[in-house]
């Protein structure tokens, strides 16, 4: 009998991905703020527990620069004009993390490049796991039928805070103290809260 995919994470196995959160979108994304500061705090989460991180953007030339808010400035950014964020260069850095399980997804727009970033990852054996609290797009009807695809699809759905917990598993870790810091307040709102029950499990 085939073993069930629990989502389990831990930061060895793990990668973070932050899709294409850049200026000329700041406009016209739902929660555009509010899903850049809940990335930026995965980002920061990720620095303490030495998760490897991936930044990309869409056709920077026209589309802009990465937000300065995230945080990623010392970060290399891989340019893309396809919407999955597989590039061979994202690849060639998947290929350097030993032993990869589960890539964590956060960015925009959920129903272009989180969900072609997700399925191509599913489609490697690799969990996803999607930040809800951290993917938007300009239309919320886009963002939560789409993310009610994705776990269809196999995707973990899950909350910034959750995910963190997760990865740090134990009161006596050596980053706790820090990490706890960042999680202190709660993610802010991104408007996922009216749209709680088309997400549930209980409601396929």
């Amino acid at each position: 009998m085939a073993a069930a995919r629990l989502g389990k994470v831990a930061p060895q196995t793990s990668i973070l991905f932050l899709c294409d959160m850049q200026e000329k979108f700041r406009p016209n994304i739902s929660y555009f703020p509010q899903i850049v500061s809940v990335a930026a705090r995965m980002l920061k989460v990720a620095k303490l527990l030495e998760i490897p991180t991936v930044v990309t953007e869409q056709y920077p030339k026209g589309l802009g620069p990465t937000v300065p808010e995230l945080g990623a400035e010392d970060l290399p950014k891989y340019a893309k004009t396809c919407f999955s964020m597989l590039t061979p260069e994202v690849e060639k850095e998947m290929a350097a993390v030993p032993n990869l399980k589960s890539v964590l997804l956060c960015g925009i727009e959920t129903q272009a490049c989180i969900m072609r970033t997700a399925l191509d990852v599913m489609e490697r054996g690799l969990d996803v796991h999607v930040v809800a609290d951290a993917c938007s797009s300009r239309s919320q009807v886009d963002r939560i039928v789409a993310l009610s695809r994705l776990r269809q699809s196999g995707a973990f759905l899950t909350t910034s805070e959750g995910l963190i917990l997760q990865l740090v598993g134990d009161a006596a870790h050596p980053r706790f103290r820090e990490i706890q810091k960042l999680i202190m307040d709660p993610a802010p709102d991104s408007g996922l809260l009216p749209h709680l029950t088309g997400l549930s499990p209980l409601s396929s």
